[in-house]
C-alpha cells in the first residue's frame, strides 16, 4: 500500500497538522522542518492522493471548451467528445461543457474572456485565430487565476504555454510527402485551401508544406494559398478562375479542418482525377476515403485532444506539471485501408 499522510508524520517526527501545513504551502511551520517533510517525502515515495483531497474539501472543476460557433462536422465531432469528457470526468468532480462564440471577432472573445470569473470557471480551452485581443485576454485571465489551453489554433505570445494539437508545420510538411508520393512523378500544380490564413494552424502547415514540396519534388509547384471562408458560393467563384488560369492542377491539399466544402466543389471544376489530401476524420472525410474520392486524411484523435486539455487544466490547478508523454498527440494517416 502507498505511504499515508500519517505515515509521512511518523517518519518526518512531526503532527499531522504539521504535514499538513507543509503540503498545502501554509505559513507556521519553520523552514527546518519544511525539509524534514520533504526529504521524508522523498524517503518513503509518498505521493498524495489528491481526488482524496478535493473529495474531503468539496473542491471541484469548472472548465470550459470554447469553440468557434460556424464549423462544419470537426466542430461536431469535438463537441461530441466534450460531452463524452463530461460524463467521464465527474468523479473526479470535474465539470466540462463546450461555448460556442464568433472567435472571428477578437473584441466580442476578448470581451466575452474578459467577463469569466475565477470562482466560477477554473480553467478553459481557447481555439481560436491568432490576434492581439485574445493573446492579452489570455494573460488577463492567468493573472486573475483562471488556466489556460490554447486548443488546436495557437497563440505563441500569449502567457500560457500549454498547446494542445498535432505540431501543424510536420502536418504540412506531411501532406506535401503524401502528394508527392501519390502523384508518382506526375509535374503539375497543387491547389493549396484554407477557410482562413489568419489561422497560426494554417500559416504552419503552410510552411511545412512548401518546405518539403520544394525540396524534394521540383516537378510540382504549390499555388498561392486560396481562402474559402467556409462559403460554398465563394469557393465554387474561387476555383472556377483558378482551373480557368492553372488546366495543369493535378493535387488539392486542403488545410483547413472542414474538407466537405473544397472536395465537393473540386469535383465541379477538376477534368481530370487530382490527388487530395485534407485534414481531420469526420463523417464526410471517411465516407470520401472509402468511396475514393480522397487519398488520404491526416488526423488527430479528437477524443485525445479533449482529455488532454481536461487533464492539463486539472492538472495546472492542482499545481502540478502534466506528463507530457501522455499529453502528445500524434499525427495519424489515414487511408481506406485502415480506418
Amino acid at each position: 500500500m502507498r505511504p499515508t499522510a500519517k505515515d509521512l508524520a511518523v517518519e518526518a517526527g512531526v503532527s499531522l497538522a504539521t504535514i499538513d501545513r507543509v503540503l498545502n504551502g501554509r505559513p507556521g511551520v519553520r523552514p527546518r522542518t519544511v525539509t524534514k517533510v520533504n526529504e521524508a517525502i522523498e524517503r518513503i515515495g509518498f505521493v498524495r492522493n489528491l481526488a482524496a483531497v478535493n473529495l474531503a474539501r468539496k473542491k471541484s472543476y469548472q472548465f470550459r471548451f470554447l469553440l468557434p460557433d460556424h464549423g462544419d462536422q470537426f466542430l461536431d465531432v469535438l463537441v461530441k467528445h466534450i460531452e463524452e469528457a463530461k460524463k467521464s470526468f465527474v468523479d473526479e468532480l470535474a465539470d466540462v461543457a463546450a461555448t460556442r462564440l464568433p472567435v472571428d471577432d477578437p473584441y466580442k472573445l476578448a470581451a466575452y474572456l474578459g467577463g469569466l470569473d475565477a470562482e466560477t470557471t477554473q480553467g478553459i480551452a481557447i481555439m481560436a485565430p491568432e490576434s492581439p485581443q485574445v493573446r492579452d485576454a489570455i494573460n488577463r485571465l492567468l493573472e486573475r487565476g483562471i488556466e489556460v489551453v490554447q486548443f488546436l489554433a495557437g497563440q505563441p505570445k500569449a502567457g500560457s504555454h500549454d498547446f494542445v494539437g498535432i505540431n501543424n508545420h510536420a502536418a504540412g510538411a506531411t501532406a506535401a510527402q503524401l502528394i508527392g508520393r501519390f502523384s508518382g512523378g506526375r509535374k503539375g500544380k497543387i491547389l493549396v485551401v484554407s477557410e482562413t490564413m489568419q489561422a497560426h494552424d494554417s500559416i504552419e502547415r503552410r510552411l511545412g508544406f512548401d518546405e518539403v514540396i520544394n525540396r524534394e519534388y521540383p516537378g510540382l509547384l504549390p499555388l498561392p494559398s486560396v481562402e474559402t471562408r467556409g462559403d460554398t458560393a465563394r469557393t465554387r467563384r474561387i476555383f472556377e478562375t483558378v482551373f480557368a488560369n492553372h488546366p495543369d492542377i493535378t493535387g488539392l491539399y486542403v488545410m483547413s479542418a472542414e474538407a466537405r466544402i473544397p472536395v465537393g466543389e473540386i469535383a465541379r471544376v477538376a477534368t481530370k482525377p487530382l490527388v487530395k489530401i485534407v485534414h481531420e476524420r469526420t463523417p464526410f472525410t471517411e465516407a470520401a476515403l472509402r468511396n475514393g474520392d480522397i487519398d488520404a486524411v491526416i488526423a488527430q484523435n479528437s477524443g485525445h485532444l479533449v482529455r488532454s486539455a481536461i487533464r492539463i487544466l486539472k492538472a495546472r490547478n492542482d499545481q502540478r506539471i502534466p506528463l507530457a508523454s501522455q499529453e502528445k498527440i500524434r499525427i495519424e494517416i489515414l487511408i481506406k485501408e485502415n480506418l
